[in-house]
């Protein structure tokens, strides 16, 4: 505990200068780190509290609430740092308002989710896409497009599985369904049936490389030490689709994905045919997110898609991704900085992570 330090002497080795510099900028990365309190106020605040700044002679930095409440401050009603952080409220807001999509059998409008939200249209659509990365819309989307994947194996017929999933017409969802499935209803319903799937097999510095895709782009980036298992698991991924091997210009568009594992920072500029889940789709987006030299925790994904309690569920998205480098998984680690599981090994993820470094600091 001390006070606000003097800001004619910024030079000073103190910690309260840094604590200081946090308030005056209202910075919500310093929040959970010190709060402050105001002693004519009587009340004490988050850093990034958006009332009007305080002499620095009133203030008294705490490390906690509770040094805080017991020097005899009470919780500013403003910011209330008793409570969760404005970014956790709105996270968890948006985390229900996606249940709510998800569980409902008719898609709600954007005025009842923002109802339930608390907030304004016009604000809640702002803050969901600032969350989730996508539109409320384009999430609604997602998720039955989804529903009709899982709905796909069961249904009598793919009108059945588009209607069960909660589109009012087919229509509406065979206009999107090639993106969404990389392949028609029924084929994806016979696992690929009639679908030509193209792909070639190569070598990179992690050793061999699969590059498969259909005529939307590029869907399979596999790695692996073993050629015929890279095969086989392409197999299994589409068990009844046409498998060929790629001409010459194929060829050239694996040359193009060995030199992108080779210098991430050239960037990959093929289309990509991503599938998965509404769930996997907002994972995936923000792993496509975190710039290459950085890295990420499964905690900090959980909190940037609105699901902070899904850790677990973010890291089974990450080792159900089909795209290797394309969709960055190996710059998610522990909470520690550690490296942890990789679906194609370890030692690749460490190796991509290095090379991303050496590159950034270049």
């Amino acid at each position: 505990m001390t006070a606000a330090p003097d800001t004619a002497a910024p030079d000073a080795i103190d910690p309260d200068v840094e604590r200081w510099a946090s308030l005056r900028r209202r910075d919500p990365a310093a929040d959970g780190r010190f709060v402050y309190a105001v002693r004519s106020t009587g009340v004490y605040c988050r850093p990034s509290c958006a009332a009007r700044s305080p002499r620095p002679e009133n203030v008294v930095f705490y490390t906690s609430n509770a040094e805080a409440e017991q020097a005899g401050f009470r919780p500013c009603k403003r910011c209330r740092p008793d409570g969760p952080s404005q970014s956790v409220r709105r996270a968890e807001a948006v985390a229900a308002a996606c249940r709510l999509i998800e569980e409902a059998e008719e898609v709600p409008h954007l005025e009842e989710l923002a109802a339930a939200a608390g907030m304004s249209p016009h604000h809640f659509h702002r803050i969901f896409k600032q969350v989730t990365g996508v539109t409320p819309r384009a999430y609604v989307q997602a998720h039955r497009a989804a529903r009709v994947v899982d709905v796909l194996q069961q249904a009598g017929s793919v009108t059945e599985a588009i209607y069960e999933a909660g589109y009012g017409s087919s229509g509406r969802f065979y206009e999107s369904a090639g993106g969404r499935l990389g392949m028609t209803p029924t084929s994806y319903r016979k696992g690929g049936v009639g679908e030509t799937i193209r792909f070639a097999v190569g070598v990179c510095s992690l050793g061999s490389i699969l590059v498969a895709a259909t005529e939307r782009g590029v869907c399979a980036i596999l790695l692996g030490d073993d050629p015929d298992m890279l095969l086989r698991d392409l197999q299994e991924r589409f068990s009844r689709a046409e498998l060929i091997g790629g001409d010459a210009d194929f060829e050239a568009t694996v040359a193009q994905v060995v030199g992108f594992v080779e210098a991430p920072g050239m960037g990959l500029g093929l289309p990509l045919d991503i599938g998965g889940t509404a769930f996997q789709q907002r994972v995936w987006q923000a792993l496509r997110a975190i710039p290459a030299g950085r890295t990420a925790s499964y905690a900090e994904i959980a909190d940037a898609i609105g699901e902070p309690a899904a850790v677990r569920a973010v890291a089974r998205a990450c080792g159900a991704n089909p795209l290797a480098v394309a969709i960055p998984c190996h710059r998610v680690v522990r909470s520690d900085g550690g490296l942890s599981g990789y679906r194609w090994g370890v030692e690749r993820k460490r190796d991509l992570l290095d090379r991303e470094r050496r590159e950034a600091v270049q």
